[in-house]
């Protein structure tokens, strides 16, 4: 089984995601991080993101080992990240890794959930069920704000909306693989709801979309 989650950031689809991954048995990839770990090391190396020649180079040196660096978390890291993921080799490299996960997945799983941003769409379009999940950004940056200050780091709401709306943008208008719903994934909006409630939902729709009709 392949759950494809696809959607912008703090949209709660990596909680989400993680905890699908526990009720169902399944193995579990946050695709996010494979982009994170090619900025971080252009970012170490000191980098440009932007640059296709060196974020290209970091993205095949990468492995599943790099996702445990203790630097993928930071705001410098997840803005790059946005920057590696728009240049086309880069996404390139790592479209392999992630689809070889979905293939095979680790600890002997009957399947394996997904999130990221185009899951549904390029990495996994044959997925079971498809979840873009979403929000308001107004919600989306105050999620991002209250992340930020619970890891003691300083944050001011306007800015961090503003990096927010930069990255959406970016995201959504890149030439390879946008950010946009699989034309088959149910749209899951997570603004008036809290974890437990995505949950719930997510499950229903992943019953409803996998058990078979009666005869």
């Amino acid at each position: 089984m392949i759950i494809a989650i696809d959607g912008p950031g703090a949209a709660g689809k990596g909680t989400l995601a993680r905890r699908l991954a526990e009720a169902l048995d399944l193995a579990y990839l946050d695709t996010g991080l494979l982009y994170r770990t090619v900025a971080a090391k252009v970012l170490a190396a000191g980098g440009d993101p932007a640059t296709p020649e060196v974020a290209e180079a970091a993205a095949r040196s990468a492995t599943f080992m790099d996702l445990n660096r203790p630097d993928l978390r930071e705001e410098a890291v997840g803005q790059g990240a946005s920057q590696v993921a728009a240049i086309p080799g880069v996404r390139a490299a790592l479209l392999d890794l992630q689809r070889r996960f979905a293939r095979q997945p680790p600890e002997g799983k009957r399947g394996v959930v997904l999130d990221g941003r185009d899951i549904g769409t390029v990495v996994c379009p044959d997925a079971n069920v498809k979840l873009f999940v979403t929000a308001s950004l107004e919600t989306r940056a105050a999620r991002r704000q209250k992340e930020l200050r619970a890891r003691g780091e300083a944050s001011i709401y306007a800015r961090v909306k503003q990096e927010m709306q930069e990255r959406d943008a970016r995201d959504s208008a890149r030439a390879t693989a946008p950010l946009k719903p699989a034309s088959d994934a149910v749209v899951l909006d997570t603004s008036e709801m809290d974890a437990d409630g995505a949950f719930r939902a997510a499950m229903d729709i992943i019953t409803a979309r996998t058990t078979a009709p009666p005869a």
